[in-house]
């Protein structure tokens, strides 16, 4: 008997997870056309309000990447280690691209960088947005993402080319957010990068997003990660960011192969940060964030923005041992920008792109 979405969002409204079968029928169902927006965004709000448990969230994954289209990496970049820098969205906070400008920097440094992402979903300006108005180019073919990162130590895998059948389940989704309902594709997202990254720095909207999200990239052949989630003051309450801040605590959960994934305090009150609230990090359109961006890594621009990249980035460098602490990767982060590296990479892929 063939399974039904309905049949599932009433297992899901009693408070029982999905099985491996379950699941599988669950994405047959929401990538199909015959089913309808209502039904999938029904099902996905099912889902969410009882909690995506990290077996269903491994699940997903694996019948996600079924249906997708894969980066083959050769078996040298492979053992160099490969890391992707994503964060989940949906934190509202309006921060500029910070994991996508720290992608260019690690690759400045001589990290293989191989970016998953999308245009804006819930910001301004998504990963995608950012790189098209920086002149770089989005759309590689898996051929090309490879020559890319041989020659660049950087590739953005744009997430549509990569998960074509993931366009019928684009509607539903919407429905959702229209609803200020957060879906399990928030969580699919940067868990479905086609390369199979070894090594990743994944934010997150919600502290208790961080323990379960690091069980699950560990059993999907991540060797080592750390999935993090920061607070910014914003007059006299804070917001949650989905990445590492530089003037609030933060939440990490790190793991590798050889230690299960653990939780700790970040505090960098005492590392000599600006103070700022949360305006000082915001970023608007694609254009104006390009322009932040390319100031940064010219040395025209200090302060906050300049400050929660490098904190990300050292978190980056440590995450792939680059750095033996998160606060030494910091220092190299900033050095990597003073030096005028990551101007001169961002330079370099923006002639790729042009030729």
């Amino acid at each position: 008997m063939e399974i039904v979405l309905q049949e599932l969002i009433s297992k899901l409204e009693f408070g029982l997870a999905l099985n491996e079968e379950e699941i599988d029928a669950a994405i047959k169902d929401l990538v199909s056309e015959a089913e309808t927006p209502e039904a999938k965004a029904l099902f996905l709000e099912a889902l969410s309000k009882k909690g995506e448990t990290p077996e269903e969230i491994v699940g997903f994954v694996k019948a996600a990447r079924r249906l997708s289209i894969p980066v083959e990496l050769p078996n040298q970049l492979r053992e160099r280690g490969v890391l992707d820098v994503v964060g989940t969205g949906g934190d509202n906070a309006g921060t500029i691209n910070v994991s996508t400008a720290v992608a260019i920097v690690c690759a400045a440094a001589g990290i293989l960088v191989c970016k998953h992402g999308n245009r804006a979903a819930t910001s301004k300006c998504g990963g995608a947005d950012l790189l098209e108005a920086l002149g770089i180019k989005i759309e590689l073919e898996p051929g090309e993402a490879v020559e890319w990162l041989e020659r660049h130590n950087f590739a953005f895998l744009f997430a549509p080319r990569y998960h074509p059948a993931f366009k019928h389940v684009a509607q539903a989704r919407k429905i959702c957010a229209q609803r200020g309902i957060r879906t399990i594709f928030n969580f699919l997202g940067p868990l479905l990068n086609p390369a199979n990254p070894t090594h990743m720095l994944l934010g997150v909207m919600n502290e208790k997003f961080c323990l379960p999200i690091a069980q699950v990239l560990a059993q999907t052949g991540v060797k080592r990660g750390m999935v993090v989630t920061g607070l910014l003051p914003e007059g006299e309450s804070l917001i949650r960011i989905d990445e590492l801040s530089t003037v609030g605590p933060n939440t990490i959960a790190e793991f590798d192969q050889s230690l299960p994934p653990s939780l700790f305090i970040l505090d960098t009150s005492s590392w000599g940060f600006e103070k700022a609230d949360a305006s000082g990090f915001r970023g608007s359109d694609p254009q104006a964030n390009a322009q932040i961006i390319t100031e940064i890594f010219k040395g025209r621009s200090k302060g906050p923005r300049v400050e929660i990249i490098c904190l990300n980035a050292g978190a980056a460098f440590y995450v792939v041992g680059k750095a033996k602490s998160i606060q030494e990767g910091v220092k190299l982060a900033a050095e990597v920008i003073e030096s005028g590296s990551a101007a001169e990479k961002l330079c370099q892929l923006q002639n790729a792109s042009r030729a």
